[in-house]
């Protein structure tokens, strides 16, 4: 267990840093293939038992997916806890402004494991919103295998320990299947999420604010975080030092045309 421990906690490093995996984890790990479209026809079952293709679960909103599965005892329950805790604060909510997708990777998983993961973390987020936007599924090897493809996310069965092996992360999906952003690691900045959902949704959610701080901000792909955009933010500092400048010069040039037209001392018609 504390090899299974060991080598976990190196699959977070890795994502998060975007290092060369361990020797023991070669082939693990999250290639980011930007632009690329999910198999939308690939067909999973959900916590209800309907087995439904996977656009039903997209075509109106962004989608933030999790790969992961639910009766993994270590990595998946933290990056799980992680989008729940980096939602939770956001105005956006799920099932009005974007839906979480959560997909196991076990083939051998059930509608009950399904159901009972989709309780547990949307109480977590909300004890009185339900489950309105939050999707977990199962499926076959070839549907499950399909998406992972799709999504460059590479993971390994360990016979000794019984579990899967895989990079810590998810991605942000647009509202026709197109995989918009990845942001590594167990826990997510609520700005990187809300930014990659405005982004995701092709500024449909979101506030004007949020549009500026996608100015100011850059997504970097490397980290799989947002950053400051350093020349952005000179050029809006800029911008709005000109602007204040020119509404100044104009105040003290009205009022200095007010002084010509009306010398001290000189009476005024009422």
């Amino acid at each position: 267990m504390k090899t299974t421990s060991f080598l976990l906690s190196a699959l977070v490093l890795h994502a998060a840093a975007g290092t060369q995996a361990p020797p023991n984890l070669g082939g693990i790990g999250i290639q980011q293939r930007l632009g690329a479209r999910l198999p939308l026809d690939a067909a999973f079952t959900n916590g209800d038992g309907e087995r439904l293709p996977l656009r039903a679960y997209f075509s109106r909103r962004p989608v933030v997916l999790a790969l992961v599965y639910y009766t993994c005892p270590m990595l998946c329950s933290q990056i799980l806890s992680g989008v729940v805790a980096g939602l939770r604060p956001l105005s956006l909510q799920p099932g009005r402004d974007f839906d979480v997708v959560a997909i196991s990777i076990n083939p051998q998983e059930t509608p009950r494991d399904a159901v009972k993961a989709r309780d547990l973390y949307s109480h977590k987020y909300s004890r009185e919103g339900g489950p309105a936007g939050w999707h977990f599924l199962v499926g076959s090897a070839d549907a499950i295998q399909s998406v992972t493809e799709a999504a460059g996310f590479h993971y390994r069965y360990d016979p000794e320990s019984k579990m899967f092996f895989h990079a810590s992360g998810i991605m942000v999906v647009t509202p026709d299947g197109r995989l918009a952003r990845y942001l590594y690691g167990v826990s997510f900045q609520p700005k990187d999420l809300k930014l990659a959902l405005v982004e995701a949704s092709g500024n449909r959610i979101g506030t004007a604010a949020d549009q500026v701080l996608l100015y100011c901000y850059h997504y970097d792909p490397k980290v799989g975080k947002y950053g400051l955009a350093v020349f952005n933010l000179l050029r809006a500092t800029g911008a709005l030092f000109f602007v204040g400048g020119v509404i100044v010069l104009t105040v003290m040039f009205r009022r200095d045309v007010r002084r010509d037209r009306h010398p001290a001392g000189e009476a005024r018609i009422p």
